[in-house]
This record gives structure tokens, sequence and C-alpha cells, in this order.
């Protein structure tokens, strides 16, 4: 939600983030409904006034012009309770109106529709060429009994997966290998429900507009990221400065419906409707400075992730059209899948400034006592099984055995190689 001062004062602004991100909004209609309610609430503090003027002159009123007096302020309280219900409808809109308001993306944020429009800014790691013919992720996965992928089918549909023994291991020691290294990096982890409430969704900006991607159960829904759960458990609260930056490792169990991706990556572990995430979250202050240089360190760690791991991989600068609604820049990077011969996004490094922080009401106090709205950053650290992918591909042998790196064999017992 951006300031509705900002929309007021430079709507061509405004205008110019809803056309670079190709948001469906009317910022006309947006503004006349913002006058609208303001015309509404002038007129009910004149009303309020009129009352309050009327209950002075009472008091002081003479008995024969008292009854009249109090039937104007019998009159006066009707015409405030008829103006309410205008006043609480021509709110509700504008709220709805600010929640479809993009956030202003970066200047130097690549301008474009789609992920063909994004930006190759880094590559990093050697593609080697093997001798050898490569298997994919599934094969793998079958050469060695680590997943059960057609039987859960039957049990949890289309997009589920099962892993099994030292597979089940593997993406353990994987999770757990990110949360110690955000533990290492000063970042506290927080083991978060997989659920939240419409209002949490709201406030990181997942609704209105993606509720077709989320699972509802009863009055909750299932997250597809901690980062709406950490967004939202300060919501409400003012912070101490002197406590910023706040520093969280989301670990959570994720679930996407993925609504419209059918008939794209139905096969292995790519596009899952369950996953699991170790993801990285900051609130920070409201400095565009400290949140650049918060968006280079969280960005850092995820190459780190994929360095560490002896991944190949890349880093776009997504365009406006691909980065979402509320981000001023973001960064995807992608890891090398050498059976598609093509780099997938395995780590999404997003900025928004006080985007989120103004729909969950997340605010700081300074030194001086003001209060300012916090900004808040978010990336992944690891998508398991996703990355899965990635780390089987790129370390197998030619007898599918599957070399471990350094950075992982702790996680594994010592073990070099699986099986």
């Amino acid at each position: 939600m951006l300031d509705l001062k900002l929309i007021r004062n430079q709507p061509d602004l405004v205008r110019a983030a809803i056309r670079d991100k190709g948001v469906a909004l009317d910022l006309d209609e947006l503004l006349r409904a913002d006058a609208e309610q303001r015309r509404l609430q002038v007129e009910h503090e004149a009303l309020q006034r009129q009352r309050n003027e009327n209950a002075r002159n009472v008091k002081a009123a003479s008995a024969a012009d008292r009854p009249t007096l109090i039937q104007r302020g019998r009159d006066l309280g009707a015409s405030i309770e008829l103006l309410q219900p205008e006043i609480d409808a021509a709110k509700q809109r504008l709220r709805d109106l600010m929640l479809v308001v993009p956030q202003i993306p970066a200047a130097d944020a690549p301008r474009g529709a789609t992920a063909d429009d994004n930006v190759e800014v880094k590559r990093w790691g050697a593609i080697v060429e093997r001798g050898y013919p490569l298997r994919d992720h599934v094969a793998l996965l079958k050469l060695h009994g680590w997943a059960e992928l057609d039987r859960i089918g039957r049990i949890a549909g289309s997009r589920s997966y099962a892993l099994r023994g030292t597979g089940a291991m593997l993406e353990m020691s994987l999770l757990r290998f990110a949360a110690d290294k955000l533990a290492g990096k000063g970042f506290t982890l927080m083991a978060v429900p997989s659920f939240a409430s419409d209002e949490a969704f709201v406030g990181t900006g997942h609704f209105p507009a993606g509720r077709n991607e989320a699972y509802r159960v009863d009055d909750r829904y299932l997250t597809g990221t901690s980062e709406v759960t950490l967004n939202y458990l300060h919501a409400g609260e003012i912070l101490n400065e002197a406590d910023l930056p706040i520093r969280y490792a989301g670990i959570s169990t994720c679930f996407r419906r993925e609504a419209g991706s059918a008939g794209r990556d139905v096969r292995g572990l790519v596009r899952v409707h369950q996953f699991q995430k170790v993801e990285q979250y900051v609130i920070c202050r409201n400095d565009p400075e400290e949140s650049a240089a918060w968006h280079a360190t969280l960005l850092a760690t995820s190459e780190e992730v994929l360095q560490d791991l002896e991944i190949p991989y890349r880093i776009v600068a997504c365009c406006t059209g691909d980065m979402g609604a509320g981000k001023v820049r973001m960064n995807d990077v992608e890891s090398w899948v050498p059976s598609e011969k093509a780099y997938r996004e395995t780590h999404s490094c997003s900025t928004l400034h006080d985007w989120q922080a103004r729909r969950s009401d997340l605010r700081y106090r300074d030194a001086n006592g003001e209060i300012h709205m916090c900004h808040t950053l978010n990336n992944t650290a690891v998508a398991t099984p996703r990355l899965l992918v990635p780390l089987l591909e790129n370390h197998q042998r030619e007898d599918g055995s599957i070399a471990v790196p350094p950075a992982l064999r702790p996680y594994l017992h010592g073990r070099a190689s699986l099986p």
C-alpha cells in the first residue's frame, strides 16, 4: 500500500507504476473514491460540531426554547446515524482500491511485461560438459529408490511427492544447512505455522490478487511462504528503532495451488503443491540506502548457499511486469539444470520499502520520538524439493551416484558420495 498523500500529490508517478507493472487499476476511480470519502468525512464532522454546539445551547436555553433545541439535537443525531453507513462504505471502497495500488519500482529496474524481459546481471560457476549421458532428477531418484512419485500421486494427486530414505535425508540436510547458515549470520530462527488469517495475507500483499493460489482451510489459508506470518508478527506494534533491524529465518511447510500453471512442470519436483522452505526476512528502518544494503546482503547469502553447494547459477534483475505489485526491486537467482540446459529460479530476493508495512501497520519510533513505517525485505535461503533438482543433476556421476559437496557432508554423516 502506498501513502495516500503520495498518490494525491504525484498521480502521474503512480500511473506510470500501474502501467509498468500491468496492474488493472483506474487511478482516477481511486482519486474519486478518495474525494468522496473526504467529502463525507467533512460532512460528518460538520454535523458533529453542530450537535455539540446545540448540546451546549440546550444547557443555556430558556424553558421555552429548550424543546426546539432538543428536537434539533435528535435530528442532527439521526442525520449522523444515516450518514455513517455511507462513510463506512466509502472507506471500504477506498481501501479496496488502495490494496491494488502497486509500489513504485526503482528507477533502474528493467521495464518490461514478462520474465522474457528480465535482465541477466551475473553468472557464477562453470557449466561442465560430461562425456556420458545425463540423467534428469526423476531418473536419479528412481535409480536409487529415493522417492515415491507414482504411488504418492494416487494418494495425494498430481504435483505431490514423497522422498524415501536417503532422499528424505538429503532434503532435511539442505534445510538444516540453510538454517545453520542464517543463524550464523545473526538471524533468529522462527519455526512458524503453515496457516494464517486473511488479514495476514493482505498484509504481505499476497491478497487480494493471489487468493486463487492459496488453499483455504475453514477460516484460514495455507501459506506459500513464512513471509506471510513473519510480516504480520508485529502488525499494529510500534517497535523501537534500537531493536532494528529484525532478522528472521522463517522455517515452514509451504503450500501453493499453482492454479495458474496448468500443464507446466508436472513431472518430478519442480512445481509441487507442498514444499519446505527456509526464508530470509528483514524489518529495517525507513531508509532506502539501508534497504538497498540489506537487499545486497540477502542476495549474497543466496549466492553463498549455491556456491557452497557448487551449483552454477545466474542472477537476473526482474522487470516491472515480473516483479510483483509490491516490489521496489527484485532479483531472481536461477540454478543450472543440466537435463534442461537451462537455468531455473530457486531464490527470489525482494525489496518492498514501506508497501507491506502500511498494509500491516508495522511501525517504529526513532530516537526523537517520531513514528515511521518500517521497510521490509525477503529472500529464499533454501526451498525444497526444488533445490534438489539442480543439486542432484549437477553432482551426478556416470554411474548415477551423487558427489556430495563438502559443505553438505556434515549433515549426511560425513558421506562424500551417495548412495
